[in-house]
């Protein structure tokens, strides 16, 4: 079949790499993709959130699966204008990308189908957040209600700090929810309406500094599997949280079909949701992708066609896998821009490594950074201390002098296993 993929990022590019060796994927096109992307599919420079864009380019290019990579496409109701159109496609409809849109909305729904989540509070206005911070202790946490990129949240340890969030988000909706105690892990799951399969878990590292410290990025690395999110809580995170939030999105009349990403804190008293979003991660897709086996394009059309339970359950490899986001000097403020790439094909010659493109331009001197997060260099191990040296050698193989990346990507998982 032919396959339209949206999107510009590493998660595209991953998304691309892993659907391009599917054997029912026949031919790939991406709109508008990258360097990096174009190494797998056709590039199409058309605005992925244009719903009338994206119906004719499929239209045209006999296209019978659209998979959405962003999340700004699906809330701007893309996978409608398809859907309306006859064309599959493997993303939720605006109504279900609420749950990553509105966190209000999410927060809501969690309260009323007893989903474990933090206590929190939605307000509307300076005032009535400020108002709310009194039933709170600190450290508290405060975040935009709306899409943020992954870098609305504030964890707010201080009452100045809480009233510099509060001044950011200006008189727009926000949420003020209990801080947890606990470790964050990711889970993936294939959703068709009402019947969910884990995919993959992942752990994401969103500080910009080392030692998990600085701002809040959208994700400096990953790494897949998430030991920590062991098949007991996996089953529990399942049961508790994703198959009953499935289920209330069913019966609220938004079936939710894709792929839901359940950020998860791990509490004493078991796994609590943070958020949802309603695509992959990005950078754990980087991570996930080299680990899934068999027919990828074949399962996420099963997934857009209502066919799930009918379909083998995903495969994974037993092996662990990392990405290291190589990002521009300055990120996440403003990240500097043009600065030159080479020998990525050296750090490609590393066994098990693939470089995913990020943010990347093609100019007349060659390749040159576009963005904030520039790479995406995943390797594969049988262990997650083979996949780190591999993934780190090969970023010692790229030229980048404008570039920078954590060099302690997985640090809390091998200190436990070292322990």
């Amino acid at each position: 079949m032919n396959i339209l993929l949206l999107g510009s990022g590493g998660r595209e590019d991953a998304l691309a790499w892993r659907i391009r060796q599917s054997p029912s994927c026949e031919a790939l096109i991406a709109a508008p993709g990258n360097p990096g992307i174009a190494r797998w599919a056709q590039c199409v420079a058309i605005d992925p959130a244009d719903p009338a864009a994206v119906v004719a380019l499929a239209r045209a290019s006999d296209i019978a699966l659209v998979v959405v990579g962003p999340e700004a496409p699906l809330v701007a109701g893309v996978a409608d204008a398809l859907r309306a159109a006859g064309i599959a496609v493997f993303g939720p409809s605006a109504a279900a990308a609420q749950l990553e849109g509105s966190k209000g909305f999410t927060k809501d729904l969690c309260r009323a189908n007893a989903i474990p989540t933090a206590a929190y509070v939605r307000t509307e206005s300076r005032e009535a957040a400020r108002a709310a911070l009194g039933a709170f202790s600190l450290p508290v946490v405060l975040k935009a209600d709306g899409l943020a990129a992954g870098k609305g949240v504030v964890i707010a340890t201080t009452a100045d700090e809480a009233e510099q969030a509060i001044e950011a988000v200006g008189e727009g909706p926000m949420v003020i929810e209990a801080f947890l105690e606990g470790e964050e892990a990711s889970l993936f799951s294939l959703v068709d309406g009402e019947t969910c399969v884990a995919l993959a878990s992942a752990q994401d590292h969103k500080r910009v500094g080392e030692g998990d410290t600085g701002p809040n990025t959208g994700g400096m690395g990953a790494y897949s599997p998430a030991p920590v999110l062991t098949a007991e809580l996996e089953q529990r995170a399942m049961d508790e949280i994703v198959r009953p939030t499935a289920r209330a999105m069913a019966a609220a009349g938004m079936p939710f079909s894709g792929v839901l990403y359940a950020g998860l804190m791990l509490t004493d008293e078991g796994p609590k949701l943070i958020e949802y979003n309603v695509r992959f991660g990005d950078p754990e897709c980087e991570a996930i992708m080299p680990r899934i086996e068999g027919d990828f394009a074949e399962l996420l059309h099963a997934v857009a066609s209502g066919r799930l339970g009918e379909v083998a359950a995903p495969e994974l490899s037993a092996s662990h896998a990392m990405t290291v986001i190589v990002a521009a000097r300055g990120y996440p403020g403003t990240p500097a821009s043009g600065g030159a790439i080479r020998a990525v094909e050296s750090a490609e010659a590393v066994e098990g490594v693939t470089v995913f493109h990020a943010g990347t331009a093609q100019a007349e001197a060659g390749l040159v950074a576009r963005g904030g997060r520039v790479l995406a260099v995943t390797a594969l191990g049988k262990t997650l201390a083979q996949a780190r040296a591999r993934a780190y050698r090969a970023i010692d193989q790229i030229d980048f002098a404008d570039g920078f990346h954590r060099r302690d990507i997985g640090w809390r998982e091998l200190e436990r296993q070292e322990a």
